[in-house]
């Protein structure tokens, strides 16, 4: 595969609602969509930036500047016969690893598109569903939250993820629990709390949650490693995995019992993969992550989710739930058993609408080679 071509596209999609975190409130989402062509053939990639410091050191700046100054130059105008030797022409580059990822995620829509087969079946998928589930935002008031869920449970999601904070925390599961006593119910800190706050972490062991996901610091292992053998509800660590190397650290010192994956925040779907493969062999389970995507972005994270061990539901949520009108064509949705189907045409097995791309895209920037 020659490549010939790569497009960039500043893109600003506004949400269905705002979706506020301990970290801030988000009216819309900011990323860069990556396109990469050769022989006839254009792959899609999504890079899950923001335009802030906040989840990731990573913004759009800097992944702009990566991404036209570094990884497209070092891909195009050569012969690549497989992702890994495209991959190998950037591997010098330390860290950027959500402009990397978006890369490798173009790179592998173009492969499995010009081979004729699913990204799910190219990545080795084993599954035609996969779990889904929906991640809530805080809420002004407690009734709000319940009105937001209640929705969500009648949409046909059966697990429930609820951001929480400093003070909007145990009163709002106790709600929830009253509510609905049966659902599946996850809480998700990112990394508000310290170890100052284990007494109420560990009042929420009294509501029957499948996890905390990362409730202590963004780049910590070693606390998590103390607080989770206090609490008897399973720690998911998010922030804290940026590799293999971090996984098997925190899964040898007790720091969690379970492993979100997001591609972006590890580096791609290579690093996701061998996360994904070590945490079967030992017998712990894996879900994949959101950063809000669009179907392009949504698409790489459900063909990923069809590996075996993604066994827990999912940020991977309908088209509907994020934005009034995706820029891929069919729009995703959940079934009624809370499963997304893996799509099981070339590629991402959707096609990108243009003309909405172009309603959305902020700015833009083609680079190709010469001949």
């Amino acid at each position: 595969m020659r490549i010939n071509r790569v497009e960039l596209r500043h893109t600003k999609m506004e949400l269905v609602s705002p979706f506020e975190t301990s970290l801030g409130v988000e009216l819309f989402e900011e990323h860069i969509m990556v396109r990469v062509d050769g022989e006839g053939f254009s792959g899609w990639g999504e890079v899950v930036v923001e335009p802030t410091p906040s989840y990731s050191y990573e913004t759009l700046t800097t992944a702009w500047h990566v991404l036209k100054d570094f990884l497209a130059p070092a891909i195009l105008g050569k012969e690549l016969p497989t992702v890994k030797d495209a991959l190998a022409q950037f591997a010098w580059v330390r860290g950027h690893r959500m402009a990397r990822a978006g890369v490798e995620a173009a790179l592998s829509d173009l492969y499995a598109r010009s081979q004729g087969i699913s990204l799910s079946k190219f990545l080795g998928g084993t599954r035609d569903r996969v779990p889904a589930g929906v991640s809530v935002g805080l809420q002004p008031t407690i009734p709000q939250l319940i009105r937001t869920v209640e929705g969500y449970l009648k949409d046909g999601y059966k697990r429930i993820k609820i951001k929480i904070a400093p003070g909007r925390d145990l009163a709002l599961v106790q709600a929830l629990r009253k509510e609905f006593p049966s659902i599946d119910l996850q809480v998700d800190a990112n990394s508000a709390y310290t170890l100052n706050d284990i007494a109420m972490l560990k009042k929420l062991d009294d509501y029957n949650l499948q996890l905390n996901e990362q409730p202590l610091g963004y780049d910590d292992i070693y606390d998590h490693s103390i607080l989770q053998p206090q609490l008897t509800t399973p720690i998911c660590l998010d922030e804290s995995i940026y590799t293999l190397s971090d996984a098997a650290a925190a899964l040898a010192l007790g720091a969690c019992k379970i492993i979100n994956i997001k591609p972006g925040r590890v580096g791609g779907y290579t690093e996701s993969i061998r996360i994904h493969d070590y945490c079967m062999k030992m017998n712990v389970p894996v879900w994949h992550g959101g950063m809000d995507e669009s179907g392009i972005g949504r698409g790489g994270n459900i063909a990923l989710a069809s590996l075996p061990n993604f066994v827990m539901p999912g940020d991977i949520s309908s088209s509907k739930r994020y934005y009034k009108e995706d820029i891929v064509d069919p729009p995703f949705e959940i079934d009624a058993d809370s499963m997304m189907p893996v799509p099981t045409g070339p590629g991402i097995g959707v096609e990108v609408r243009m003309d909405r791309l172009e309603k959305v895209t902020v700015a833009k920037l083609e680079l190709k080679t010469n001949a």
